[in-house]
């Protein structure tokens, strides 16, 4: 068995087609279906991996070291699924790959056109997705929405692919908003109208309708929506905006979404036990301890999404210990004078470094860390949140002043951050980083083993990686003597993969990404570690 349900979006972005993808993932996966979810994004990058964070959000890495959209994040989050490179397509892949195959000479001769080289290109991208995840249902969402120049191909395609598999194995739902006009109090129909009748224009029926509000649409409405878009009643579908994001499921499965497609697939319809994803949403929504304030300080605050995966952890961490958040977003440009921060981290409990590229920010970050390190404040370092980790303690523990990462200053005296030397002669710089899972040796007797031990035995952790630069070996020794712990490396002991701080209640940065582990109802074990040593230090 394999089905297809078909995700696409109208009126305008940012609707919310991932979460409710990622929902009905989560829906289907609790009847026991094998679900996975895949991406079709309209952009020429091949990924989105050079992008800025600023213009695309969060890059998400998945295990086989495919830079994604931050979607596949929220896809692996609500079906606790790890997704592969297939599960992430955009224009320029499918365009990079068909001019591949040109050069080869792979079409024997033939004029190479949008309509079938481009979009048998795509379906036979989606059926490899299937097959690859060993899926029984694929969820594609399609990026953008319909109409868009962009996505036009994408829209093609799927619609070609209800005729190339059996009628009941296909069915696709269109996410669609229905504004509410303050000055006459009204919510209206006609952009979810205007946007159905242009995709019926492209040859797809919707067979189910989610209304995207921010208040309820009553019966009268869906009935008319129903009219006007020939889609049946009761797979018109309300989505109100929620408390938080996993509260979307719960919402999904009373409006009736799963029984709707699961309907249109031929497909039995069960009873879900979602009891404990209830029971997460009621710690992370009403905890029944106070909140929790734990500081972000980055490089791309303006845009939440830059740390998408970084915020979920932290809340998926204080949700296990009943505790709320309160997450207090640092522009690490703005920290220029270490005497300032005592006001500005006044009323928090914990500090998160999180990853990025290039110079800009970095002395706020090493301000940041510092002051962390010296009042004994609980402190989490990522990628490069190691890497100023161990700047700031070279310059200010070491007594080396110029201390830095050849990313920052190619001339310094003291590199304890230098290029890996797989990376010395690479020019390219899409993919080519050292991306995805590796082995992680654990330091017994450390706190980084404690944390992943607890329910593991296991002293070899596997982990997601994103980065050119590590520590520099030649420094190791110092920074031992005075009091930093090495407490995961690379199997061969080459890569420093986990520090930690001696005689601070809880001081550690990693090389990799933990965020990208971490899932609603089971915390990644360094953000656990985090906030348990946060909730602690409250309690003293």
């Amino acid at each position: 068995m394999m089905k297809y349900v078909f995700v696409t979006g109208g009126v305008v972005s940012s609707l919310g087609k991932g979460i409710v993808a990622s929902s009905l993932g989560r829906l289907l996966r609790e009847r026991g279906f094998r679900v996975s979810i895949q991406k079709l994004d309209p952009y020429l990058n091949v990924d989105p991996g050079t992008m800025n964070p600023y213009q695309h959000g969060e890059v998400f890495v998945t295990e086989d070291g495919a830079e994604t959209d931050l979607d596949l994040g929220h896809y692996e989050r609500f079906i606790d699924t790890n997704l592969k490179q297939a599960n992430s397509i955009t224009s320029g892949r499918i365009y990079l790959d068909v001019i591949t195959k040109e050069r080869r000479g792979e079409y024997l001769g033939a004029t190479v056109q949008m309509v079938p080289h481009v979009t048998n290109e795509i379906k036979d991208k989606i059926k490899k997705a299937a097959k690859e995840t060993n899926a029984e249902i694929l969820i594609v969402e399609v990026g953008g929405t319909v109409g868009d120049i962009e996505s036009s191909i994408f829209i093609e395609a799927i619609r070609q692919f209800k005729n190339d598999i059996p009628k009941n194995d296909t069915c696709y739902i269109h996410v669609t908003l229905v504004p509410h006009l303050k000055a006459a109090d009204e919510l209206k129909t006609k952009p979810t109208q205007h946007s159905v009748e242009l995709l019926r224009s492209k040859g797809i029926q919707p067979d189910v309708l989610v209304l995207r509000s921010d208040k309820s649409v009553p019966k009268s409405l869906k009935e008319k929506l129903s009219l006007f878009t020939d889609v049946a009643v009761e797979n018109v579908i309300e989505s109100k905006d929620c408390r938080s994001i996993y509260e979307v499921p719960l919402v999904m499965q009373k409006e009736g979404l799963a029984a709707s497609v699961l309907a249109k697939l031929n497909l039995e319809d069960k009873v879900p036990d979602m009891k404990a994803w209830q029971e997460m949403l009621d710690k992370l929504i009403s905890p029944s301890q106070n909140k929790l304030k734990i500081a972000i300080v980055g490089k791309y605050i303006k845009l939440s999404d830059a740390y998408i995966s970084v915020s979920e952890s932290i809340r998926h961490a204080c949700a296990q210990l009943d505790r709320g958040v309160e997450l207090e977003m640092v522009l690490s440009d703005e920290l220029t004078d270490y005497s300032q921060l005592s006001k500005v981290f006044a009323e928090v409990d914990a500090i998160v470094v999180p990853g990025g590229f290039g110079d800009r920010g970095i002395e706020g970050k090493l301000l940041a860390i510092r002051y962390a390190r010296e009042n004994k404040i609980p402190f989490l370092g990522l990628c490069l949140g190691l890497q100023c980790s161990v700047i700031e303690f070279a310059r200010n523990v070491l007594n080396l002043p110029d201390a830095n990462s050849v990313e920052f200053d190619i001339d310094s005296p003291d590199p304890v951050i230098h290029l890996m030397e797989a990376q010395k002669n690479i020019s390219d710089k899409g993919a080519t980083m050292r991306l995805g899972l590796y082995p992680c040796k654990l330091l017994k007797n450390s706190k980084a083993y404690e944390l992943y031990t607890e329910k593991d035995s296991a002293d070899v952790i596997q982990e997601r990686h994103r980065h050119r630069y590590e520590f520099n070996n030649a420094f190791k020794s110092q920074m031992e003597a005075k009091g930093m712990i090495f407490s995961g490396t690379s199997p061969d002991g080459q890569l420093v993969e986990i520090i930690e701080l001696k005689d601070h209640p809880f001081f550690m940065a990693c090389q990799f990404h933990p965020e990208f582990l971490s899932r609603p109802g089971k915390a990644h074990p360094l953000f656990f570690g985090l906030v348990q040593a946060a909730k602690q230090s409250i309690l003293l």
